[in-house]
């Protein structure tokens, strides 16, 4: 096969992509860049007066975004809203698994419900979403790119509160290799990024508990949002066509802890 040089595209017109969490945080930055690229997207939260406003703002961009309210912890909700995001866009071809919450609680600390609430926030709100996404591009004969957002703690845990965050997150890394060798087979490639720390809501609330958490990293510096762009860009673009199952680190080295 004859390639371009360099073979390397983040056009993504024709695409639609759908990016839970999408109201705060990573999230947001996500679907911006997305929508840059020439996604249509649905923008899906629980607050959906933040998400109109988002929508609004892409739209005057020159972009194309549906905001969706959407509470991941609710079985029926996480089914219902690939088809109204395909119903206002088209078939969703790309998924961005973002939505996340930590716990922020030590193991023999925590309540069921907080177990519970983290568990079908990071784990099986992914899993349900990458499952009804796939079934409809199998259907359809589509190929399709879905990226799930793991974290460093999925690596790395210093023992200091939030170990089922850790858990989650590590059952994000599997599931990613899991579905990824399922999928390969229907052209459906699954990736995660594990972001370090970065900028975001859930990041002002760990700093306001724990203080400088920097002056451990070999680069005592907090990520901003955008030096995620290219990784999430090569994940769902044509680019990646080679790549599937894999977990791609960007986290400064900060690891080891």
């Amino acid at each position: 096969m004859d390639y371009a040089l360099p073979n390397f595209s983040i056009d993504l017109k024709g695409q639609t992509a759908l990016v839970t969490g999408a109201s705060a945080g990573l999230g947001v930055r996500f679907a911006k860049t997305l929508a840059r690229c020439g996604a249509k997207v649905a923008l899906t939260a629980r607050r959906l007066d933040r998400l109109e406003g988002i929508a609004a703002e892409i739209k005057a961009a020159g972009g194309t975004a549906v905001p969706l309210q959407l509470d991941v912890t609710d079985a029926d909700q996480l089914k219902n809203v690939v088809p109204e995001a395909e119903r206002a866009l088209g078939p969703v071809t790309i998924l961005v698994n973002n939505a996340g919450i930590p716990d922020a609680q030590r193991a023999t600390k925590m309540s069921i419900d907080l177990i519970d609430r983290v568990l079908d926030t990071n784990v099986r709100a992914p899993y349900v979403l990458s499952c009804e996404v796939a079934r409809r591009l199998i259907d359809l004969k589509l190929p399709g790119r879905i990226v799930n957002i793991a974290s460093s703690a999925a690596y790395s845990y210093s023992g200091n509160g939030a170990s089922l965050y850790a858990v989650s997150k590590g059952a994000v890394v599997r599931m990613t290799e899991a579905l990824a060798t399922e999928w390969a087979q229907f052209n459906i490639n699954v990736n995660a990024i594990a972001p370090g720390a970065f900028s975001s809501e859930m990041m002002d609330g760990m700093l306001s508990r724990m203080g400088d958490i920097t002056k451990g990293f070999p680069r005592p510096r907090i990520g901003d949002p955008a030096q995620l762009d290219s990784t999430l860009l090569f994940l769902v673009s044509p680019s990646s066509d080679f790549v599937s199952g894999t977990c791609i680190r960007v986290d400064d080295v900060q690891r080891g802890r």
